[in-house]
């Protein structure tokens, strides 16, 4: 037999094959049609002891094939003729699934079972996009890196990215850490400057003050005190809208009307503000808010004054005055509550509620203004703040819903929190 003959009988050979090959592909594809459009035959080939099945995931197979939804019934139906052993290329070929999508879904059943792999249709939560994640980044950043066993002074991504590991095993990248701290409002520069704390009893501190507000009773009261300002009345800069062709400008050189420092409490569980005007920052100012106080919550249990850590808030003379007021005698000839301080770790404004209220207030009230005098910018900021507690006693359970000028965060006390706007520090 001639070289020529003996090719062309294999290519016969071969052509003979690929006819066979060819038929049975045909017949598989009508099977998986058949399998499809036939529920009945799907019960018969699910009792074949060669699917090697357990009852309960017999059960998972016929509620996903009868299941309206279509992504469901697909994945059911890939895993039961990869199952029969039918080629992965004719599964995504009949299902009109995209190349490796059946190896997959195969894979991922192999290894976390039917359940899972039916039920896990919701794409995953971005790291960027997770609100737990976010929490946790910044209360790690408003402590000190030593809190941590990490000996350095400041933050930098490479150490948030061990301490996140450390604490909740969690790998996050270093463009998704840099992209969450910028998505609060913040260069990593100033990050290092007012995030973190240096307080070697910040966690200390903050465990007292988490408990005192776990166990606040109703007729106790908890302060969060703040001073602000001061600041010029004149006219001042800001976004503003304004008609087409016109660009509003603020003179650099102006004359100052006069200047205000505005002295406030905010109380936590009612999301009342007490309010004064001050001319200096001192004990005297605080010992002053302190009697408003008492007078305004007199018939209360007890009250708690939290601020950060400026000197004139634990003076001797402001403190020889809370310890007056504290007096047994004191207390029942002006039905006066007791006075307890939970002061804030040192070098953290971050974690002081006020912060956020005094925010909206700069932005409603001092952006975009031009008071004629300090009288006017008084009435304003006066009815700035009653119209906020008006709406907090008619909606006591939507605090922060509704934004009166735009506060930065929702007033509440949270590790996370940064409740300091980026603008105003």
């Amino acid at each position: 037999m001639s070289p020529t003959d003996v090719q062309f009988d294999n290519f016969l050979i071969l052509m003979e094959e690929q006819k066979l090959l060819h038929q049975r592909e045909r017949a598989i594809i009508l099977l998986m049609t058949s399998l499809i459009l036939n529920m009945q035959r799907v019960y018969d080939v699910l009792d074949d002891p060669a699917i090697d099945a357990q009852q309960h995931e017999k059960a998972l197979f016929l509620e996903a094939l009868f299941d309206n939804n279509p992504y469901r019934k697909k994945k059911a139906y890939t895993i039961l003729f990869c199952k029969l052993g039918i080629h992965h290329r004719l599964i995504e070929e009949v299902l009109s699934l995209g190349l490796y999508c059946s190896r997959r879904r195969f894979l991922k059943y192999k290894r976390f079972g039917l359940q899972h792999l039916l039920t896990n249709n919701r794409k995953p939560v971005l790291n960027r996009d997770n609100p737990e994640l976010r929490e946790l980044i910044f209360e790690i950043l408003h402590s000190p890196p030593s809190q941590y066993g990490i000996n350095r002074t400041t933050w930098t991504i490479p150490l948030l990215k061990e301490a996140i590991l450390k604490t909740e095993l969690i790998l996050i990248g270093k463009n998704t850490l840099s992209q969450i701290i910028k998505k609060g409002g913040y260069r990593f520069r100033k990050a290092r400057e007012v995030l973190t704390s240096n307080d070697p009893n910040y966690k200390e501190k903050l465990k007292k003050i988490t408990q005192i507000l776990q166990k606040l009773g109703p007729n106790d009261r908890f302060f969060s005190i703040d001073e602000f300002g001061p600041f010029s009345i004149k006219q001042t800069t800001g976004r503003r809208l304004v008609p087409p062709g016109e660009y509003p400008t603020v003179p650099q050189w102006q004359k100052s009307k006069g200047w205000l420092i505005v002295t406030a409490a905010l109380e936590l569980s009612t999301n009342q503000i007490t309010h004064f005007y001050s001319r200096k920052k001192d004990s005297e100012e605080m010992i002053k808010l302190l009697d408003k106080l008492l007078i305004e919550y007199t018939g209360c249990r007890r009250i708690y004054l939290s601020w950060d850590a400026a000197s004139w808030h634990s003076s001797k003379i402001f403190m020889a005055k809370v310890k007056e007021v504290n007096k047994l005698i004191y207390r029942k000839h002006h039905n006066t509550p007791i006075v307890k301080l939970a002061p804030l770790p040192a070098r953290a404004q971050f974690l002081n509620v006020i912060e956020s209220i005094f925010g909206g207030l700069s932005e409603a009230i001092v952006k975009n203004s031009d008071y004629s005098s300090i009288d006017e910018a008084k009435s304003a900021i006066d009815l700035y703040f009653d119209e906020r507690n008006e709406f907090f006693q008619n909606n006591p359970g939507k605090a922060g819903n509704k934004i009166w000028g735009k506060e930065f965060v929702k007033p509440l006390f949270k590790l996370g929190q940064n409740c300091k706007h980026p603008r105003f520090r």
